[in-house]
């Protein structure tokens, strides 16, 4: 799915009867002198395994997981189990759902405290994978959290790996977002170029800013506000004052979730901060005023 980014310049029981005649001294109801049947287990996905293709829908037909150091394009990090609520539905959650919702959401926090950082700072992304409805059906009630890498930020093809994600995102991760050089089209950004802090660049990636649990719609309509967010994170960033003199310190870009991932609940913002007219070959992060002075 296409991430999307705006710029501004300076994301049986089994019941049985029996009858008949019965010895002396036994009585005629066997059925407690049968011990008790276990509770019926059903199937539960591993933790902690990867797998060669990424799956929608979490059919045991496609389950065929694999060990981490073989070719794979999803790992999973985090299995949880729906409850209450959430789990009195009669089919598996629909899309945009306060079930999925919530699945989404532990998701999030599962994935992000394995890899190391905020998931969303990192070429990731992540899928909400429940069971199929007939399994629903037969009482399962968990989700899994796969996690896959993908090209980058304007290309989410799935890349193959032979290595477990786990702490990925550790300082110094090749998998962390850094620097960039934007691609201009007049006004519009079409893409955001991947390059090293130490070369020549104009824009980094400086944090995820956590959205309200506002409409889409709302959401667009006041992408200013993400933007003042994003200057926040920019300034905390930098270590420079978090004030009005922001405005003439960075331009902001943001790649914020399609409408659809929006639905499910993922409110989080990439922030970048952006010098169009300057060019730079080393991070600005802890520079300070003299790094990021007012223009």
């Amino acid at each position: 799915m296409r991430r999307w980014w705006t710029a501004v310049a300076v994301g049986v029981t089994a019941a049985l009867a029996l009858a008949g005649c019965a010895p002396a001294g036994v009585d005629r109801d066997l059925g407690d002198d049968w011990p008790a049947f276990g509770a019926a287990k059903g199937f539960v996905p591993d933790n902690g395994v990867c797998h060669p293709t990424a799956q929608d829908v979490g059919y045991l037909s496609g389950y065929n997981p694999v060990e981490c150091t073989q070719s794979h394009r999803a790992e999973t990090l985090h299995v949880g189990t729906l409850t209450g609520k959430d789990a009195a539905r009669s089919a598996p959650p629909r899309a945009g759902s306060n079930e999925m919702r919530t699945a989404r959401a532990e998701c999030d926090r599962q994935v992000s405290k394995a890899v190391g950082a905020e998931w969303r700072s990192g070429r990731l992304v992540v899928a909400v994978v429940f069971p199929s409805p007939l399994a629903w059906k037969g009482g399962a009630r968990w989700f899994r959290c796969d996690v896959s890498e993908v090209a980058s930020l304007d290309d989410i093809s799935l890349i193959a790996r032979t290595a477990t994600l786990k702490n990925a995102l550790a300082e110094g991760s090749p998998l962390a977002l850094g620097c960039f050089n934007p691609k201009l089209s007049k006004d519009d950004i079409e893409e955001m170029r991947p390059v090293s802090c130490t070369a020549k660049h104009h824009a980094e990636f400086v944090g995820v800013y956590q959205a309200p649990d506002i409409s889409y719609a709302e959401f667009k309509r006041t992408a200013l506000r993400v933007h003042k967010a994003c200057r926040g994170l920019i300034a905390k960033y930098v270590k420079v004052p978090n004030n009005g003199d922001m405005l003439y310190r960075s331009g902001t870009i943001i790649y914020h979730p399609s409408e659809e991932e929006w639905k499910d609940g993922n409110r989080g913002v990439q922030c970048f901060l952006w010098l169009d007219d300057r060019t730079l070959t080393r991070s600005l992060k802890g520079a300070g005023s003299k790094g990021l002075p007012i223009r």
